[in-house]
């Protein structure tokens, strides 16, 4: 991949709380699955950052794309095989999502995005996801087909990393590992659009957000983010899904964002998330279909 999939373009406008007056609080900085990532802990119980970078670890030796050593690299390269337990686990969570959006999320748009990227005509009859058999821990892809994951995999790592933590005792953290998850809050975090910036709030409490700006990079004539039926329209600027779990939230920014109004409205209230959409011209709509 040269470059991320997806532009990052929701960011910290601020963190302080109340607590922040008086407790010690560190930040981690570094790379996870190709983006940008950190880790704000507050009060954080001895040994609760390694436990967090050894998962992160297993994260990118499970779902990378750009180390050919990786579990995906190399089910890509044999046409499948047998899963971890990580990787069972989420493209299940992808069977569910593909069939949630109406096919609208498929993962197996890969050898395109190559394709389009490296300026090759795409083999459009690969984008299938209907060809993957998925029985258990077994995979096997059909003729041609290869998996990416980044619609959806810096979500999943997300959640295992906040899971981490809450296993090790705290009580407060920010992580960032492209999409945003919080234990505890509030945090305010800020949604950014690139072609027309600031364009509101939202908070993070014991949730999670995640945010898609298809235009953030073109391959010819198509956006990033490619519809599996070759359309190369997308309806919405910048996408922000708030959810309870950053898995969801990550897989449905890529997928509402090959939606229209009325369906990512449908799609709010059937998955219980609330959305906030930007559209072409700068103006900002919002869902809320969150119980609460």
């Amino acid at each position: 991949m040269i470059s991320r999939r997806r532009f990052i373009t929701i960011v910290a406008a601020a963190t302080a709380l109340p607590w922040h007056a008086t407790a010690q609080t560190s930040r981690w900085r570094g790379r996870a699955l190709g983006a940008d990532a950190t880790i704000d802990l507050m009060g954080a119980p001895t040994g609760a950052l390694d436990a967090a970078l050894t998962m992160i670890r297993t994260m990118e030796k499970t779902f990378s794309l750009q180390d050919p050593a990786s579990e995906l690299s190399q089910l890509n390269a044999n046409g499948g095989g047998r899963l971890s337990p990580h990787m069972a686990a989420l493209l299940h969570e992808v069977d569910a999502l593909h069939h949630a959006t109406g096919g609208l999320f498929d993962p197996t748009v890969q050898p395109e995005f190559r394709a389009l990227a490296e300026g090759r005509t795409p083999p459009w009859e690969s984008v299938a996801w209907e060809q993957v058999q998925l029985s258990g821990d077994k995979l096997k892809l059909g003729d041609g087909q290869a998996l990416t994951l980044n619609g959806i995999a810096q979500g999943y790592a997300t959640d295992q990393v906040r899971a981490v933590l809450k296993e090790q005792g705290l009580e407060h953290a920010l992580i960032s590992l492209g999409e945003y998850a919080s234990i505890g809050g509030p945090f305010r975090l800020s949604i950014e659009d690139p072609h027309h910036g600031a364009m509101g709030y939202r908070t993070l409490e014991n949730t999670a957000i995640a945010t898609s700006s298809p235009s953030a990079l073109q391959l010819g004539d198509k956006t990033h983010i490619l519809h599996p039926k070759h359309n190369a329209a997308t309806y919405w600027s910048t996408v922000s899904v708030l959810a309870e779990r950053a898995t969801l939230a990550d897989g449905l920014s890529t997928a509402v964002a090959l939606m229209p109004g009325k369906d990512a409205q449908l799609m709010a209230r059937q998955a219980g998330v609330d959305l906030t959409l930007v559209d072409q011209d700068g103006d900002l709509t919002s869902i809320k279909g969150r119980v609460g």
